[in-house]
């Protein structure tokens, strides 16, 4: 061993000493490895700051830009929705559902890419359940990596595999040529996950502000429950073609249209009531109706409506779009003595008020021909982005506070197709290999904003730069590393034990150096160093190339021992509240697992 590679490996050890002491912070690692590996001239300094114009590292920053347009026009939040709808009260349901949502989706697109988009989802799925955001990232992480597992273009090392072998004059993998392998991976890592979840800490709960009000809490307290009504306009009924302040349903029948839900090829579409709002056939109607539910059946049969089921949980399912608010009059409010008709909210501010409390008391009935008095507080309802305009006014009236479902309020929902065509846009160049995936990435992430689903400000708040600076930070180990010969000694080594081991023993030993390779260099540069390795061992052997070429591929996806191993786990770590040994109690003995797996599946499927 010469001086420079003993120098390495002490820096690579004390880096991955502070990594499990979680002593600096692991961007600060990765910034003091940047300066040591330069300072020790085995890099030089460009060599050891090129990490940041890597296309890797670039592709990362571009995809969380592609997740946050997913996330703002609410295409995130439907997924979400969906898996958390399916899943229920049960974390063990949700984390089989998530893991096989990112394992589908991760198998056509960047599985770093999938976790940057994923990750939103989940904490706001742990948001919404109390569930902890620690139980859900891990599992996150080890799905994005096994999706790398499910087809050829998933992950970068299946390429590299593939590449030897034609160099080779051999035939290349198919498609699907993984999905033999990937799928019963992906069950055996599900079927652990929910094995290995009581070993992360529940204390990664995400925080909620016990403090913020819900929809639910302000229903309750101003009495609205059993005064709203979902009610569809009929192809006959009369409102139909007519706007609304020809209407004045509420002046005339005390009916306040809340919200307007309007079907559009597939999906519904909700609509904030304007004054010159024109009605449609089959447009349904969220209405507050301040009269006695018998007032109800008179309004359907006047005026041609069908009455729709309204859940409890109306408010909060369309939380993402219905925004509400609470106001208190104060003394300088020129709106004292002015009934809710009468100060136009809706034509002034484009909300509407839905309650109304004098002290502690809600107001029942009429609360809209009630004069405004000194400390009235208004329950208010409208587009998230008209209720948070409010929070500026000092005048009329006071904001008091906004729910805690303004988290998750969208602020693009109308943009949600152009996202899912950005989306598929990048896909499709990324299965497709016209352009490289980093170019794929920016061209959905200019698309993007091109659209208006992401703006320049919420796009440099998207990337999660302390990842990107652990990532950079570890990058130049790869080149010092070969650089010093340090690679070349662990395959030397391997060379010395293929040639007392059976066929199944080499590919053991194959996944085992792939797989510690990793621990401190990237998958890709892993799958690049061992693939010539594995196919000299094979053809040493007289045997087929195909399953080692396999095992190469597979082992370098099975990063699951450190933060470090890939860039999807180290996108995780902050979410997840994660310390190094979590990875390695969770993901070591899991990387044995998949080892298992491969040397008892890889010769059935791929015969020596």
């Amino acid at each position: 061993m010469n001086s420079d590679l003993a120098m390495v490996l002490a820096l690579l050890g004390a880096a991955i000493f502070m990594f499990v002491l979680n002593r600096p912070r692991m961007d600060a690692v990765g910034l003091l490895m940047i300066l040591a590996l330069s300072l020790s001239g085995v890099v030089g300094a460009g060599e050891a700051l090129a990490g940041f114009g890597d296309p890797n590292v670039v592709l990362i920053a571009v995809l969380f830009v592609v997740g946050e347009g997913l996330a703002r026009t609410g295409v995130a939040q439907k997924l979400g929705d969906w898996l958390a709808a399916k899943a229920g009260r049960s974390e063990a349901r949700l984390i089989v559902f998530l893991m096989v949502a990112v394992a589908a989706v991760g198998s056509v697109m960047s599985s770093t890419g999938v976790v940057a988009i994923f990750i939103p989802i989940a904490l706001r799925i742990a948001r919404r359940t109390g569930f902890s955001a620690g139980r859900l990232m891990m599992p996150l992480s080890v799905a994005a990596l096994i999706s790398g597992m499910m087809t050829l273009v998933a992950t970068a090392p299946n390429l590299v595999a593939q590449g030897e072998l034609e160099r080779r004059g051999f035939e290349g993998f198919h498609f699907f040529s993984f999905a033999p392998f990937g799928l019963p991976i992906l069950a055996c890592a599900v079927v652990y996950m929910l094995f290995a979840r009581r070993f992360l800490s529940a204390e990664t709960v995400v925080a909620d502000d016990l403090s913020r009000p819900r929809f639910a809490t302000w229903i309750k307290d101003y009495a609205l429950a059993g005064r709203d009504h979902r009610l569809r306009l009929r192809p006959d009924s009369p409102l139909v073609g007519r706007t609304l302040d020809e209407l004045d349903l509420r002046g005339a029948d005390g009916a306040n249209i809340l919200a307007i839900e309007r079907r559009q090829g597939f999906a519904s579409r909700l609509i904030q009531p304007r004054a010159r709002t024109t009605l449609a056939a089959e447009d349904v109607l969220l209405l507050d109706l301040s009269a006695a539910s018998a007032g109800t059946e008179a309004l359907t049969a006047r005026y041609g409506l069908e009455h729709l089921p309204l859940s409890d949980a109306y408010y909060t399912d369309y939380a993402q779009r219905i925004g509400m608010a609470e106001l208190m009059i104060p003394a300088s409010s020129d709106l004292i003595g002015k009934t809710v008709v009468e100060t136009k909210f809706r034509s002034r501010h484009g909300i509407t008020v839905i309650g109304l409390k004098r002290g502690r008391k809600a107001m029942a009935g009429g609360i809209v021909r009630t004069p405004l008095e000194l400390g009235d507080t208004l329950l208010v309802i409208g587009s998230w982005r008209d209720v948070k305009k409010l929070q500026g006014e000092t005048g009329e009236v006071v904001a008091l506070g906004l729910p805690r479902e303004s988290e998750d309020a969208l602020s693009a929902p109308e943009k949600a197709p152009y996202a899912l065509l950005a989306l598929a846009v990048m896909v499709g160049l990324m299965v497709s290999g016209l352009t490289p995936n980093v170019m794929a990435a920016l061209i959905a992430a200019l698309l993007m904003g091109a659209f208006g689903c992401v703006d320049f400000q919420s796009a440099y708040r998207a990337i999660h730069w302390k990842s990107l600076v652990l990532i950079v930070g570890m990058l130049p180990f790869s080149l010092a590393l070969q650089r010093t010969g340090g690679v070349d000694l662990a395959a030397g080594a391997l060379l010395e034990v293929a040639g007392t081991a059976g066929p199944r023993g080499i590919l053991a030993a194959i996944f085992l150096v792939t797989a510690l390779l990793g621990l401190f260099i990237s998958n890709t540069a892993t799958a690049v160093l061992m693939a010539p390795v594995a196919l000299s061992l094979a053809s040493t052997l007289g045997a087929s190339p195909y399953p080692f070429a396999m095992t190469v591929a597979l082992a370098a996806s099975a990063a699951f021992v450190t933060p470090v191993s890939s860039p999807v786990n180290t996108l995780v770590v902050g979410p997840g509240h994660y310390g190094f040994m979590d990875f390695v109690k969770i993901g070591g003995p899991l990387a044995l697992l998949v080892m298992v797996l491969c040397v008892a599946l890889v010769p059935v499927v791929l015969p020596f």
